[in-house]
C-alpha cells in the first residue's frame, strides 16, 4: 500500500517554561540540573536566559499529530526531571507568584547581554512559544512576514496566558506581551520592501548597539538566523499541549497560505504600525473573549469572530494538510473552556492565592494520556 507523502511545510515548536519549587510558592534556579535530567530522558532541552527557565524543542515535524506526540513526550520528560529536583513546570508567560528577580544563566552570551543592556536583561522574566515553519528561500520568507502581520494580534489573543504577575491581576490577559515590547527590536515586525531592506535595518541596529547580534532580533516574525525557517514568536507559552498544537497548526497553515499569495503575486495588505499596535494592545488586554481590532478594516470587532476569521482564512490549506477537523475541534474547545489566561484567573479567584495558579498550571502542563 502506497504511503501518502507529507503535505505542507515542516514545522517545529519551542516552548519556554519557568521552574517552580514543589511548594508552589517560589521560583527555583535549577535549570542546569533539570536540563541535564530531561536530556537523559530523550528531550531536547536548553537553559534559557534566567536560571529559573528552560526551553523545550521538538524535532522537525510534518503534521499536527507529530507535533503533539513530541510535545507530550518532551513535557513528560521535562516534568520528571523537574520532580527529581523538587520542582515543577510552570507554563505561564510571566510568574504569577511574588518573586525576587532570578539570576541570569551563567553562559557567555547571557553574560555579554547583561553587561551591555543591564536592567533590560535582569528584569526580563517571560516565557513564550516560538513556531518555526520551513521556507528555504529568504526572499519568500520575508514576503511571508509581511503577509502575517495582520494576524499576529489574533494569535496573541488566542494564546494569552499571563494575567497574574507578582501576585496581582494586571488587567491584561497577556502581561508578557507588554513586558516583551520593552526590548529593542520587539513586537510586530516592520513592513519590509526586500531582504536587502531587512538586512540593512538589522545591520544598522547591530552597528548602533540597539541589539547585540542577529539573535537579538525579537520581532514577532523573524527570519531565523540559523535555520531555513520563518519564526513566529508572538505567543505566550500555552498552558496545555493541545493549545500549543492548535497554535502550531494555525501558524503552519498561515505561512502556507502566505506562500501561495506570494507565488501568485498578491501583495501583502498595507497595515500601518499604529493600527497594528492598537490591535496588539487590545489582544493583550482582552484575550480571545473580548474585543479585537481588525487591522485591515480599522474596525473594532468581536474577538472570537476575529479568531474564526483566521480559521476561515487558512481553511483551504488545513483541508489540504488533512488537519482542518483537528484545528476546528481544538479551537472550539479553547473558545468554549477558555485559554491559559482564563485558567489562571479562575484558579486565582478562589482564594486570591497565586500558589493555586502554579498548582493548576503544573497539573495542566503534562497530559495524562
Amino acid at each position: 500500500m502506497a504511503v501518502r507523502p507529507p503535505v505542507g511545510p515542516t514545522v517545529g515548536v519551542e516552548e519556554e517554561f519557568f521552574l517552580v519549587a514543589a511548594t508552589a510558592d517560589r521560583l527555583t534556579e535549577r535549570n542546569d540540573r533539570v536540563a541535564v535530567g530531561a536530556r537523559r530522558r530523550g528531550a531536547e532541552v536548553h537553559r534559557e536566559l534566567k536560571r529559573s527557565q528552560v526551553e523545550l524543542s521538538t524535532p522537525v515535524c510534518r503534521s499536527a499529530s507529530e507535533v503533539r506526540a513530541h510535545l507530550v513526550a518532551g513535557r513528560r520528560a521535562l516534568a520528571a526531571a523537574a520532580r527529581d529536583e523538587d520542582a515543577a513546570l510552570l507554563p505561564s508567560g510571566v510568574p504569577p507568584i511574588p518573586h525576587a528577580v532570578p539570576d541570569v544563566t551563567d553562559l557567555p552570551r547571557y553574560r555579554t547581554m547583561t553587561a551591555r543592556y543591564g536592567e533590560f536583561v535582569r528584569e526580563n522574566n517571560i516565557c513564550g512559544c516560538h513556531v518555526h515553519v520551513g521556507i528555504e528561500d529568504r526572499d519568500t520568507a520575508l514576503q511571508v512576514s509581511n503577509h502575517l502581520r495582520p494576524w499576529l494580534p489574533t494569535l496573541l489573543a488566542l494564546t494569552a496566558n499571563s494575567p497574574i504577575h507578582q501576585g496581582r491581576d494586571t488587567g491584561f490577559a497577556s502581561w508578557r506581551a507588554m513586558m516583551a515590547c520593552r526590548w529593542p527590536c520587539s513586537g510586530p515586525p516592520p513592513w519590509f520592501e526586500s531582504v536587502e531592506h531587512y538586512d540593512t535595518v538589522v545591520a544598522t541596529m547591530i552597528e548602533c548597539g540597539s541589539i547585540l547580534d542577529v539573535g537579538m532580533v525579537y520581532w514577532d516574525v523573524r527570519l531565523s538566523a540559523h535555520l531555513p525557517t520563518v519564526e513566529v514568536r508572538v505567543s505566550d507559552v500555552p498552558a496545555t499541549v493541545d493549545e500549543t498544537v492548535l497554535l502550531a497548526t494555525l501558524v503552519r497553515a498561515l505561512v502556507a497560505t502566505a506562500v501561495q499569495d506570494v507565488e501568485a503575486g498578491r501583495p501583502a495588505p498595507p497595515v500601518g504600525s499604529e493600527m497594528l499596535r492598537a490591535a496588539y494592545l487590545c489582544a493583550a488586554q482582552d484575550g480571545p473573549a473580548g474585543r479585537a481590532v481588525d487591522p485591515l478594516t480599522c474596525r473594532v470587532v468581536d474577538g472570537q469572530e476575529r479568531i474564526r476569521a483566521l480559521l476561515r482564512h487558512v481553511a483551504p490549506r488545513l483541508e489540504a494538510f488533512g488537519e482542518y477537523t483537528c484545528a476546528e475541534r481544538l479551537l472550539a474547545r479553547v473558545l468554549r473552556r477558555g485559554n491559559g489566561a482564563v485558567f489562571q484567573r479562575r484558579a486565582f479567584g478562589q482564594r486570591d492565592d497565586p500558589s493555586d495558579i502554579v498548582r493548576d498550571l503544573a497539573r495542566r502542563a503534562v497530559p495524562e494520556i
